[in-house]
């Protein structure tokens, strides 16, 4: 499940600045506009943000049974713990919301890090990462996302933090979806988006 509370102050701030300044989402009931900059009285059209959205609805994430974790070993070495070239792992993940047209869109990011394992080499990691929404049986949005991780030699683990910009759905399908993220070995799946 999410696990944004363990989050300082700082940390989440700097997940949500990756999430590229989207308004952060709670859930929460409606309220009128929270004007920023007064274009009443200021002769620049400048964005306003709406209350709607920092305290609408945004689905949560949830990790899946067993995605939170991502091991790779040498070849023939699966599952032998001597083996392993580098170990990643989930452990906090959270989401931005925005309304625009009718549709809810969303940015949604995780955080964790690459632990080097015995075998360990080379500069880059690979982590397999599925962002995935479903409603009921349906699947409105699946993404596999190979994310390229540097790693420095010799370091104990490498922090990193990655967000997917693009989910896109129906504002009437909002309370119905779940939002699914871990990592996924299979085979990629086509990205499928439905519009309304």
């Amino acid at each position: 499940m999410s696990s944004v509370s363990g989050l300082s102050f700082r940390r989440f701030a700097a997940v949500i600045a990756a999430c590229g300044g989207l308004a952060a989402c709670n859930a929460g009931g409606s309220g009128s506009a929270l004007d920023l900059n007064s274009a009443k009285a200021d002769s620049e059209k400048k964005e306003r943000v709406l209350l709607s959205e920092l305290t609408g609805f945004c689905p949560q994430v949830t990790l899946r049974e067993g995605t939170a974790f991502f091991t790779t070993y040498e070849k023939g070495g699966d599952g032998d713990p001597a083996r392993a070239i580098y170990q990643a792992s989930i452990a906090e993940t959270t989401r931005a919301c925005t309304r625009p047209n009718g549709m809810l869109s969303m940015n949604i990011a995780v955080a964790g890090r690459v632990v080097p394992g015995p075998k360990a080499s080379g500069t880059t990691v690979t982590l397999p990462i599925r962002v995935a929404i479903t409603e009921g049986d349906a699947v409105l949005y699946s993404q596999l996302h190979q994310f390229q991780v540097a790693i420095v030699p010799g370091q104990a683990a490498t922090q990193f933090v990655f967000n997917d910009p693009n989910p896109s759905i129906p504002l009437a399908s909002a309370k119905a979806v779940t939002i699914f993220v871990g990592f996924d070995e299979g085979a990629p799946k086509a990205k499928k988006k439905v519009e309304g």
